[in-house]
């Protein structure tokens, strides 16, 4: 075994970090995936039994509403950041397809940029309205909207930057394949 290790070499530092890194994120969306289960059966959960309580008992939870549409508000982000890392969003990419090595390396760069940039926004606008609503209370749960409903932004937000940089760093330090 050491025959074969000396052979080809180790491997370079930073390819090493790089793994690591995808393994940390890799254990990270297999964790969202867990918490968006949760989120959607706790949806499933609140629903249904404000609908059997409304149309039995003619009552209901206060908050089932509330609470599920946060729930779905999450849900979404979180599955979007799972999406993001498996690469399953939507995309035309007909023309990028048709183009040489290079003109797929650049379109990459430019898109990942953009993208980047649009999630700079994105983080930056659910950081500011955290804050401006953070001691504002939901009117049936009384929870924080601040920190309950926009903190998802903020998650969405970061974990969206570290998939896109990593994703960046591997095209432009040639780890990543052509596809």
């Amino acid at each position: 075994c050491e025959a074969v290790h000396e052979r080809v070499g180790p491997r370079p530092r930073r390819q090493v970090i790089m793994d690591a890194v995808e393994r940390l994120i890799d254990l990270y969306c297999g964790l969202l995936k867990v918490a968006i289960a949760l989120c959607l059966a706790a949806m499933v959960v609140l629903v249904f039994t404000n609908v059997v309580l409304r149309y039995l008992f003619n009552s209901g939870i206060p908050t089932s509403e509330e609470l599920s549409r946060w729930l779905l508000v999450w849900l979404t982000f979180l599955g979007a950041i799972v999406a993001l890392r498996q690469h399953a969003h939507l995309g035309v990419d007909s023309l990028v397809r048709a183009l040489p090595a290079l003109g797929k390396k650049i379109c990459f760069i430019v898109s990942y940029l953009l993208m980047l940039y649009a999630n700079w926004l994105l983080t930056l606008g659910s950081w500011k309205q955290a804050v401006l609503t953070f001691g504002d209370s939901a009117p049936a749960s009384g929870i924080s909207v601040g920190l309950f409903l926009y903190a998802s932004g903020l998650v969405f937000g970061v974990s969206a930057a570290v998939i896109l940089l990593l994703d960046l760093v591997r095209v432009l330090s040639g780890q990543a394949s052509e596809d």
